[in-house]
């Protein structure tokens, strides 16, 4: 017997018919309704707390939207997805970014191997690495130490190094070889081109990140850098392209033939696995660029505070069960309150690119609009998700937020201590007071987010542009500090979520179709825009893009002569 889809099922239909009853119900009169909503709708784990008291649902949306999670298989696809099986149906392999953080003494068989030696010989390599240039011994073709390295990785490669790095920057290791890694990542050049018109190539090395290894964004910042070096090493006495290559590459990929083609020296390769998704993969040699920077104790830490969430996530019931709740919440106000906008804010400026690597992980991995067996969605999937940090937010479009006409959802994120680790004790005090203001800004929004105007002091009757609504309903997510483990543990909760939802809506969320797409089409006006063959084929608007390219081509040799 088939299947009904999941919208044509009890659980959908009655939290359809329970929404109607829903929509005209305020947040400040569900908070009247009860007390002890907070601790109602809170739960913790792996060091991180989880208010969900400000989404507008009551108890019996909880207990449909738990139903909803039951129908939909819910305990059976997180087991299948944590044990490796082939949850990645369109390209019919598992999805086991999880085993990337799994201890040493664990063991995860799939399809007659043992997942875990594989993965740990991985990371002891890259904790040889990381040792080397902490020591000050891995040195560049004239024999002076690596300084700075320069990620060239894009999406995955890119969003995820580059958020924890930022991140974590205050769990330097002290008295090492100090690194400095910087990113690149756009095709067009920019970002490369400020580092090498500011880095000595004596001192520089290069990883190139990329699953495939043939990602055009990436390889063209290669190329550039390999010349760059070349030009400038080759002329040193006993420096030949050889010793350049050797020194100053590190390649991570899938595909180590393709590294090896590229020239990067087998011993200096990390490889990762076909099994795991580039934005799923910082836990691995994708991580390099962490390790440098935080050194591979803490790079541990992280993993393990992802694997701590793994676990929660694995045995915790449903209905105290982080990602689980979180997903409900999302599906709940897309599918049933309408509200297709999702904005995430951080109130700490460690967090400033964790909207950015939300962005890709939520709207790469669930922006689909056909489920599983090919069948066209009825129903909305992933929101527009987008943020930056809150403080800096509140001056830019939480006006949107309190008093425009779109429904949005917002998380909140904060830790609850910080720099009391700070040995200048005026200092210190200073330090302390702005994080307790950072708190009360974070918290007064959400607040005036839900209540609106109830939460403002009644001084008498107010025009219409100073009234507020209120309504939006938010999430407060509290790690009990910033720690390389709980950084972990909320990364996890976000990927955990995002599978979550995906089995709900019945789409895989660990394909990229559309991106690969672009990937094609953008190799084939390429192809055009060099060779000034094909244009016939171009629709009338491309044809006259590319036209101006080459007029404007034209023009910039004729100036030159």
């Amino acid at each position: 017997m088939t299947q009904l889809p999941i919208d044509q099922r009890g659980a959908w239909r009655a939290l359809a018919t329970h929404a109607e009853t829903m929509r005209g119900v305020h947040l400040r009169d569900l908070f009247a309704a009860a007390t002890g909503r907070h601790a109602a709708y809170t739960r913790h784990a792996a060091g991180l707390t989880l208010d969900l008291s400000k989404q507008r649902w009551s108890d019996e949306t909880f207990a449909l939207l738990l139903d909803l999670a039951r129908e939909a298989g819910l305990p059976e696809a997180s087991r299948a997805l944590l044990d490796g099986e082939r949850v990645n149906v369109s390209e019919d392999r598992p999805a086991l970014h999880t085993a990337l953080r799994l201890p040493a003494d664990a063991l995860l068989v799939v399809e007659g191997e043992d997942l875990v030696p594989g993965v740990h010989a991985t990371l002891d390599r890259m904790a040889t690495m990381v040792e080397r240039f902490h020591a000050g011994q891995w040195r560049g073709a004239t024999g002076k130490a690596i300084r700075n390295v320069v990620n060239l990785g894009v999406g995955g490669s890119d969003l995820g190094p580059l958020m924890v790095t930022h991140a974590l920057a205050d769990y330097r290791p002290e008295g090492v070889h100090r690194i400095e890694v910087h990113f690149a990542s756009t095709m067009d050049g920019s970002q490369l081109a400020d580092y090498l018109s500011r880095l000595n190539p004596e001192t520089t090395l290069f990883v190139l990140s990329s699953k495939s290894f043939t990602t055009i964004d990436t390889l063209s910042n290669a190329r550039t850098a390999r010349d760059w070096l070349m030009s400038r090493l080759g002329q040193e006495e006993g420096v030949d392209d050889g010793l350049v290559m050797r020194q100053h590459f590190i390649g991570v990929s899938a595909s180590p033939e393709k590294m090896n083609d590229w020239g990067i020296a087998p011993d200096h390769q990390l490889e990762f696995w076909e099994w795991v998704g580039g934005r799923y993969s910082l836990w691995g040699g994708i991580g390099l660029p962490i390790a440098l920077v935080v050194g591979m104790g803490n790079f541990r830490e992280l993993l393990a505070g992802a694997h701590a969430m793994d676990r929660h996530f694995r045995e915790a019931e449903l209905a105290d069960n982080l990602p689980v709740l979180l997903a409900l919440a999302g599906i709940w106000n897309v599918n049933f309150l309408d509200i297709r906008a999702h904005s995430i804010l951080p109130y700490d400026g460690r967090l400033e690119y964790f909207a950015a690597y939300l962005e890709q992980l939520e709207m790469e991995s669930n922006g689909k609009s056909v489920t599983h067996d090919g069948r066209e969605v009825g129903y909305s999937t992933c929101p527009v998700l987008w943020g930056q940090l809150g403080p800096n937010a509140q001056h830019a479009f939480y006006q949107l937020l309190h008093q425009g006409t779109q429904a949005v959802e917002c998380d909140f994120i904060a830790p609850l201590v910080r720099y009391d680790d700070v040995t200048d004790e005026a200092t210190r005090d200073h330090l302390m007071s702005q994080h307790r203001l950072t708190l009360a800004n974070c918290f007064a929004q959400s607040r005036v987010l839900m209540l609106g105007d109830d939460a403002v002091e009644d001084d008498g009757p107010r025009p219409g542009h100073k009234r507020y609504r209120g309504n939006q309903p938010s999430t407060t997510v509290l790690l009990e500090r910033l720690t390389p483990a709980t950084l972990g543990a909320l990364i996890a909760l976000y990927e955990h979520k995002v599978f979550v939802q995906a089995t709900i809506w019945e789409i895989n969320p660990f394909d990229q179709w559309g991106v690969e797409l672009g990937k094609k089409i953008a190799g084939e006006t390429q192809r055009i825009l060099e060779s000034h063959q094909g244009l016939e084929a171009m629709d009338d608007s491309t044809r006259a893009l590319i036209e101006a390219v080459w007029q404007a081509e034209r023009a910039a040799e004729t100036g030159l002569r």
